[in-house]
């Protein structure tokens, strides 16, 4: 089975329900905004990716963020701002039988789906 974790009104998450609908991938939603996003699922995701990868810094979330705390970004403190501001997560983020891609990659997403 595979996993879509990201917020149901962002717009590259609209585009990926489309292209995994289009491609015929079944496909669960975790909507951080319903189901949340915990510190555990946070270092479920630090298995697969970097804490920096996983930070959205072209966001608004990012850009509110004050600069000390920017400077000094560590994973541990990117798991906390994560675990609180679940909208600083870079999406998408796929899980699809043991393999996991981050960011919309029209390609690898397709690949993804063939295996």
């Amino acid at each position: 089975m595979t996993t879509l974790y990201g917020i149901k009104n962002c717009d590259t998450i609209k585009k990926t329900c489309y292209l995994l609908t289009e491609l015929g991938v079944g496909y669960d939603f975790h909507d951080y905004k319903k189901l949340g996003c915990d510190e555990a699922l946070i270092k479920k995701f630090l298995k697969h990716f970097d804490f920096k990868s996983l930070v959205n810094t072209r966001g608004t979330t990012w850009r509110k963020l004050p600069d000390a705390v920017k400077k000094d970004l560590s994973e541990a403190s990117a798991i906390k701002i994560m675990s609180e501001n679940n909208s600083i997560i870079k999406r998408p983020i796929i899980e699809s039988k043991g393999k996991w891609l981050l960011g919309f990659d029209k390609e690898k997403i397709q690949a993804l789906a063939q295996d």
